[in-house]
């Protein structure tokens, strides 16, 4: 034997992957990592069928990793009828391997298959133990970015509400005092998930907030944060949100969305608008720009904010719960609190997914008294 390689099946990426190799070209070893079904070694993994090649210049499966390899004998890993992997040997010589080695090489599989499948689920257990911390940091963190109670507005019902995932999302809301008569109203969603999309989302947060000290114009902080946060993350992250002002003595609401799902206007006689104006994504280009929009309220009207993870929650059928059904929730139960309006859209959304959700769900809601 000239050549030795045990490769293990990646099921995820569905490639045999190199665990450990002897006798090769140190320079050819990235290509030897092979999909299910490649070369001697991918056939044998997809097949679960050992075989011998007496001469692989005559095989038209042979991929040749090693310029000197005539002759192959390849063993798949097996337990309890899963492939695990394969054991592979190569040769300099012409018809190296007779069935004796086989069988061999077979029995020796077999014993090593016990000791990989227990490494295996003892590598697959650190990992899960590891992202459950990692989860639980990334709740402690987001519970520290939202308010722990409703404020207590005059003259407008007001609620917000957060359920995590499993996954647990970049979500974020908040209701922001500002100035008397003025309440800063914010929901967010970044991009990822866990604790990388927490930290995205706490650099959001506080150039959110430092910026709204700064008394500029609602459209002029969304220009800055997004210019901010463009600075500090990474090109492929961004944050989509929706930042206004609620004047509560003159009953408007101005707000910027950027790239965020659109709120929600319900008025009540029945129709619905949705808050479009502003701009994109927050952090995806340095010098992007927003619009804002005043918007008078009266009496029964109903501003309802909300992140992906409410209308894109999916059933069996991998449906989205969609914003139609979303629409139709509001339309029939404006008359509730917003508070109850919240606990109905959540039941709803649960009787919809079984209870099975990837993503959180937030959501904001704002009703004129």
């Amino acid at each position: 034997c000239d050549a030795v390689g045990i490769f293990l099946v990646d099921k995820k990426t569905q490639e045999v992957e190199q665990f450990e190799i002897e006798g090769y070209d140190p320079t050819l070893e990235a290509d030897l990592n092979l999909k299910i079904g490649q070369g001697l070694i991918g056939w044998v993994a997809k097949t679960g069928e050992s075989v011998i090649v007496p001469d692989v210049r005559k095989d038209e499966r042979y991929i040749n990793a090693r310029l000197a390899t005539l002759s192959e004998m390849v063993v798949p890993i097996k337990t309890d009828g899963r492939i695990l992997g394969v054991f592979n040997l190569e040769s300099d010589h012409l018809s190296a391997y007779s069935d004796e080695d086989l069988e061999l090489l077979t029995a020796f599989a077999s014993q090593a298959a016990v000791s990989i499948e227990r490494a295996r689920l003892h590598k697959e257990t650190l990992e899960k133990r590891k992202l459950e911390e990692d989860l639980k940091i990334a709740r402690e963190i987001q519970k520290t970015f939202l308010p722990k109670e409703n404020p207590i507005v005059f003259g407008f019902d007001v609620s917000g509400i957060n359920i995590s995932s499993e996954t647990v999302g970049g979500d974020y809301y908040d209701f922001i005092p500002i100035v008397e008569h003025q309440l800063g109203v914010a929901i967010a969603d970044s991009s990822g998930k866990g604790i990388p999309a927490s930290l995205i989302m706490a650099a959001f947060r506080a150039s959110l907030k430092a910026e709204i000290r700064n008394n500029f114009t609602i459209r002029t902080i969304l220009n800055k944060v997004n210019y901010l946060l463009h600075e500090s993350l990474e090109r492929e992250n961004y944050v989509t949100a929706v930042y206004g002002v609620l004047d509560t003595k003159s009953k408007i609401f101005t707000f910027s969305n950027g790239g965020h799902n659109p709120p929600i206007l319900y008025r009540p006689k029945g129709t619905i608008e949705y808050l479009t104006e502003g701009g994109i994504a927050l952090g995806m280009f340095p010098n992007s720009t927003y619009e804002e929009r005043s918007i008078p309220l009266s009496k029964g009207e109903i501003i309802f904010f909300y992140t992906d993870g409410i209308t894109e929650a999916m059933n069996e059928k991998r449906e989205e719960f969609g914003i139609k059904r979303l629409e139709e929730i509001i339309r029939t139960n404006y008359s509730l609190p917003a508070r109850a309006l919240q606990d109905k859209i959540i039941d709803k959304i649960t009787q919809f997914t079984k209870g099975n959700r990837s993503d959180d769900l937030t959501m904001m809601v704002i009703k004129v008294l």
